[in-house]
């Protein structure tokens, strides 16, 4: 009976040790299974309608940020730059979308001229205040317009979402992970 038990636990440690060993070790905190998120659909920075699934097959870093921001967007969005070189040739298998938490000030024209600037391949999306706030709550991101004595500005959730091939949330990567955390993580999804 002890030996039978024995051999179904080293059974069962053989078992997890592999599934351990078969999922992957992101730096950025795993949301593989997350109930949030999904598809979605903005225009882009052409005018273009776009779905997020318009994308499945590659892997999808996506931001939630605004042009007028002073610190956190563009540093983010040269990180994801920096990532996207360090990855090489996999960065074709990478598509950066930075979603505009500011569809007042942020028309597609402002994003063709501020997102390509970092990487001509990242795409930047707007819409309607109504559209806008339905994908932030469907990515659980939280904004607010904050007025200022010479305008406003927005403050906003400040992580990426990494979404896998297949259009699933897998990755929040927090805002300042660098980019060494970014390219690891979406070399990680690339591979799968």
């Amino acid at each position: 009976m002890i030996v039978r038990f024995l051999r179904l636990a080293l059974m069962l440690f053989a078992v997890l040790a592999i599934a351990a060993c078969s999922r992957p070790q992101f730096k950025g905190s795993d949301l593989t299974g997350a109930s949030f998120g999904g598809d979605f659909q903005l225009v882009d920075h052409t005018g273009k309608a776009r779905l997020l699934s318009d994308y499945r097959g590659k892997v999808v870093a996506l931001f939630f940020g605004f042009t007028h921001c002073p610190d956190v967007c563009p540093t983010t969005m040269a990180e994801l730059s920096a990532a996207m070189k360090q990855l090489g040739d996999k960065a074709a298998d990478v598509q950066v979308l930075f979603v505009s938490v500011d569809p007042a000030r942020d028309t597609p024209a402002l994003l063709a001229q501020y997102v390509p600037a970092f990487d001509k391949r990242f795409v930047g999306l707007t819409g309607s205040e109504a559209q806008v706030s339905a994908v932030a709550k469907q990515y659980k991101v939280v904004y607010q317009r904050q007025d200022q004595a010479d305008g406003y500005s927005v403050d906003h959730t400040a992580g990426s979402y990494l979404i896998d091939r297949k259009g699933k949330l897998r990755v929040l990567e927090n805002y300042g992970a660098g980019p060494d955390t970014l390219a690891h993580d979406l070399a990680l999804l690339v591979e799968e």
